[in-house]
């Protein structure tokens, strides 16, 4: 394109100056002629003067005065000619110099750019000026190139991230597992002297492989929201009813958690198995980090309006100030999650699925505890 560019404006050069210099002599030529017809009029009007015909004469230096005005007028004409054409020539050459240093030269810089863009050098800056024809253009380009490196840092980032919390989860499954392993040989081993002790062991495989079910939906549930394939499959239920069952079903004695409904009997919709998901993450957080007792009750929020709450209260330190911001974040752990193992998923769960249900979930610091509140909008 630069070679095109500057052979049209040389071209175009060319022919202004060519035509110039072409109209200037051919009216150069027409002069030499009107000067050899002033040599034999001059002799014409000396012969009458000497042949004493001063009136012919006079007739004569009149007429030629006339002709030296027109002649002096195409003098004149001529020069302008030159002037004109040279003006011309300069501008067309000004104009050549202007497009190749403020758009020919940038664009070379820009194809250069683009062609180490493509061989994947992309930590090279181009240099640009906004106030420049095409610096727009050239601020447009480098945008391009440091949005292209934060996507492949975040995607590194993501691509660490997963093995992260793959390797972690694997852990967390490893050790139920083993548990479950060295019970089931005790029992094979008729270690089980007693109803007690058989009813102990199978206990403690019942709690354990529900841990590694725990894990492995969480897992699944991570590589779905990755995927944004996770189905919603929403129906009316009757709040404080579903929740007293899911707590019940967690704590069957009732004396680790306590619920209340608070004589709420509101009608939300949801999806019923989405919801006790993340009713089991907030109790299973609260007694991974602040073990005790865990108050599960409803509320209505005075804000957003037309809203009931689930709550799930530890009564434990909470979460520092500094991880709030970052508490919902994939893979995040706060600074109190001490020697606890875990992936950094399930707050990350619990607010994806609220989410999609068209709820959402806040987290409160109080003297009590954390209190995390599960809210939807009331069904009318």
């Amino acid at each position: 394109m630069r070679k095109r560019v500057s052979m049209i404006f040389l071209i175009l050069f060319i022919l202004t100056v060519a035509v110039t210099l072409g109209l200037y002599f051919s009216s150069g030529k027409s002069s030499g002629h009107q000067k050899q017809d002033q040599l034999i009029r001059i002799n014409e009007i000396d012969k009458l003067i000497e042949d004493g015909r001063t009136k012919e004469a006079s007739e004569k230096l009149a007429e030629y005065s006339d002709d030296l005005h027109k002649s002096e007028d195409e003098t004149g004409k001529d020069m302008r000619i030159l002037a004109a054409g040279g003006i011309a020539s300069l501008c067309l050459l000004s104009a050549g110099i202007f497009v190749f240093v403020t758009v020919l030269h940038p664009l070379k810089k820009i194809s250069s750019y683009t062609s180490e863009i493509a061989k994947g050098n992309t930590d090279i800056p181009l240099s640009y000026d906004r106030g420049s024809e095409v610096g727009e253009f050239s601020w447009a380009f480098d945008s391009m190139r440091k949005e292209l490196n934060k996507a492949r840092a975040s995607e590194k980032e993501a691509i660490e991230n997963n093995k992260t919390v793959i390797a972690t989860l694997s852990h967390d499954i490893k050790t139920p597992i083993a548990s479950i392993r060295a019970y089931a040989e005790g029992l094979e081993a008729n270690l089980d002297s007693s109803p007690e002790k058989r009813a102990q062991y199978l206990q403690v495989i019942m709690k354990k492989s529900d841990e590694v079910t725990k894990v492995t939906d969480d897992l699944l549930l991570h590589s779905l929201s990755d995927m944004h394939r996770l189905t919603i499959e929403e129906e009316k239920i009757e709040i404080s009813a579903f929740t007293k069952k899911a707590v019940e079903d967690l704590d069957p004695d009732g004396k680790e958690i306590s619920f209340t409904s608070d004589g709420i009997t509101s009608e939300i919709k949801c999806d019923p198995g989405r919801l006790l998901q993340c009713i089991e993450n907030l109790i299973t957080n609260a007694r991974k980090y602040a073990p005790g007792k865990i108050d599960v009750f409803l509320e209505r929020p005075d804000e957003p309006k037309g809203t009931v709450a689930v709550c799930v209260r530890d009564h434990g330190t909470g979460i520092p100030d500094e991880d709030m911001p970052f508490i919902f974040d994939k893979f995040y752990r706060g600074h109190n999650r001490g020697q606890q193992k875990g992936s950094g998923l399930g707050l990350y769960i619990v607010k994806y699925l609220m989410t999609k249900m068209d709820g959402d979930v806040i987290l409160k610091n109080g003297k009590d505890g954390l209190t995390a509140k599960l809210l939807f909008p009331e069904e009318k």
